[in-house]
């Protein structure tokens, strides 16, 4: 054997250990790209928890799953149950709850994002709704109705928690904000740092509104000739708002003016693991979001999963 033949082999285990040490300093294969849930799931709304901690809802039964993005692995947290579904999720660091809107019954349930035990649920509407997706800001949690062209509010305490009794607040949505009736219409909400302004898409024409929270007036986004038809569930980060298009099987960029009155369309970002993506949610540099596959007929055995994104730098 010559010196070549000999060196190839140790060369050969110096890098994979080199590889080895550079995937443990940086993380990035640490974390799984697809992650699955549960067979026959249905799942829509994802939500960040602590850490690593994710949540998942089932749309039909109303169970929540509870999974880890670093190791892929989770289990159930709250069963299903009859009357109940789970489509948009929030949690709340400050006192571990679990906010999750529910869809057509109209409710708003909410669950210890620990033991997954049930706190309180909350009737929004007693008219034909769908309760879609949420966001929680310093003093309240607010939902859009999909059936409806409101908001509907649940006022918190100062440091987060529940008010004894829970109650909650319509907010009429008016200004620039189209409703069309029998579609879908309000969809994903974000909250504006300055706590008093709210982001809503409308899936049925991909218009962005800007929503005053106390009077419900919303004025429309200007984006130019862009368009977030498909939008589902955003995600804003700094004036960066990331937009779910479902059926689309793409996740839209758009970089917001200072007064987020006004935006671009960016970039539009794409994975061959997309099957209908729904919500999303962030941990780190890296964007999760839920395949609710609403384009195959679900059965006990149909797969669903989430899948990793990287947004471009």
């Amino acid at each position: 054997m010559n010196k070549i033949q000999t060196l190839r082999p140790r060369l050969s285990v110096v890098m994979f250990a080199l590889s080895v040490v550079l995937i443990s300093a940086t993380g990035f294969a640490a974390f799984a790209n697809v992650i699955p849930l549960p067979d026959g799931f249905q799942p829509e709304g994802i939500a960040a928890g602590e850490g690593t901690t994710f949540f998942a809802g089932s749309i039909p039964s109303g169970a929540v799953y509870r999974g880890d993005v670093k190791t892929g692995t989770g289990a159930i947290l709250v069963p299903a149950q009859a009357g109940r579904n789970s489509i948009g999720m929030k949690y709340d660091s400050r006192t571990g709850l679990l906010y999750v809107a529910g869809g057509p019954s109209g409710k708003a349930f909410i669950y210890n994002g620990h033991t997954g035990a049930n706190v309180a649920d909350v009737q929004l509407s007693a008219d034909a709704s769908f309760i879609n997706d949420l966001v929680i800001t310093r003093d309240a949690v607010y939902f859009t109705n999909s059936s409806q062209p409101v908001i509907h509010k649940i006022p918190l305490n100062e440091d987060g928690t529940l008010p004894n009794p829970v109650k909650s607040e319509t907010i009429p949505l008016s200004g620039d904000y189209i409703f069309t009736p029998g579609a879908i219409n309000g969809n994903g909400i974000e909250a504006l740092p300055n706590g008093r302004s709210l982001l809503v898409v409308q899936l049925v024409d991909g218009a962005l509104y800007n929503v005053d929270a106390v009077t419900g007036v919303a004025t429309r986004v200007d984006l130019g000739r862009g368009s977030l038809i498909n939008a589902d569930g955003i995600l804003l980060q700094g004036k960066t708002l990331y937009v779910v298009q479902n059926f689309l099987n793409q996740i839209a960029v758009v970089n917001l003016n200072q007064d987020f009155t006004a935006g671009t369309i960016v970039d539009v970002l794409t994975n061959p693991g997309f099957r209908v993506p729904t919500t999303l949610a962030r941990f780190g540099d890296a964007l999760y979001a839920v395949n609710a596959r609403f384009d195959t007929p679900p059965t006990p055995d149909t797969e669903y999963e989430i899948v990793r994104v990287l947004p471009k730098q």
